[in-house]
């Protein structure tokens, strides 16, 4: 079998149907020198799958910083294939870190794409895909948590977060408090016998979940607000008086226009009335 060429690989594996390892992925992983896993028994029982034994080493949040540089020194010469324990590596994962010392440090870093759970599950929601954001786990912590959803509440894209089953129902509730009532898809076990999308609001979500936490890798997808509602004469008024402070009437007619989505005339006019005063 003919060795690879040294340098980072990046391989996506399955996130629970192991029929979703790419041909390329397990290619990559029975001629690696070496597998940098964040688990290594579930590494392990992938090879099996693929009929393969590679030398693994551990690399996860709590061994990454004594862990890199070693790998980073191996990429010289040997091919360093990088996975965790489903999906692609670098989503929740600190495989960034790997990625950005292997360049500085002029190694080859190559992608080998394939599942991600948070992608799988905007695709089940039923919810729009034009724009998302992943935004990982959120906080434990109650007031930690409120600071990060009042955070992400006013972008206009689609939300997608990791949780697991003991803690759906506060963060369903959470999200409901702060975002009302969006709709929303709890996804779970995807890929795998009990795949399911549950859809709703955000509130019908909190309290399916509330006494019946679920078990298994849990992804919850939140639909973007609705429309602003149109920008106020007052809300006007006070960012041309903000921009007068700052620009000339016109610039500051533009910038507020481009703001508030307003007629640019209208607003030039406003100016030099509220110029005058």
């Amino acid at each position: 079998m003919e060795p690879l060429s040294p340098g980072l690989y990046i391989v996506a594996t399955p996130i629970g149907n192991l029929g979703d390892l790419s041909p390329r992925a397990a290619d990559i992983l029975s001629r690696a020198s070496v597998i940098a896993a964040e688990d290594t028994r579930v590494t392990a029982g992938l090879l099996r799958h693929i009929g393969t034994k590679r030398p693994m080493t551990p690399y996860h949040d709590h061994n990454a910083d004594h862990v890199r540089p070693h790998l980073i020194a191996r990429m010289a010469t040997e091919a360093v294939a990088l996975v965790s324990d489903a999906g692609t590596p670098l989503i929740s994962d600190p495989g960034y870190k790997l990625v950005r010392d292997a360049r500085a440090a002029g190694h080859t870093v190559v992608t080998i794409p394939g599942p991600c759970a948070a992608v799988a599950a905007l695709t089940l929601a039923g919810l729009p895909t034009d724009r998302f954001l992943f935004a990982g786990f959120l906080p434990s912590k109650a007031k930690a948590r409120t600071e990060a959803i009042a955070e992400l509440g006013a972008i206009r894209a689609t939300l997608i977060f990791y949780e697991s089953g003991p803690r759906l129902g506060a963060t369903l509730a959470a999200l409901a408090e702060q975002l009302g009532d969006r709709e929303a898809a709890v996804t779970r076990e995807i890929t795998k016998r009990f795949e399911e999308a549950v859809t709703g609001t955000l509130s019908t979500l909190a309290a399916h979940y509330a006494e019946a936490p679920p078990k298994g890798e849990i992804v919850i997808v939140v639909g973007p607000p609705g429309e602003a509602p149109p920008a106020s004469i007052e809300d006007a008024d006070a960012a041309l008086a903000d921009a007068l402070t700052r620009l000339p009437v016109a610039k500051a007619a533009g910038e507020v226009a481009k703001k508030f989505g307003l007629d640019r005339k209208e607003l030039y006019a406003r100016a030099l009335t509220l110029k005058d005063e």
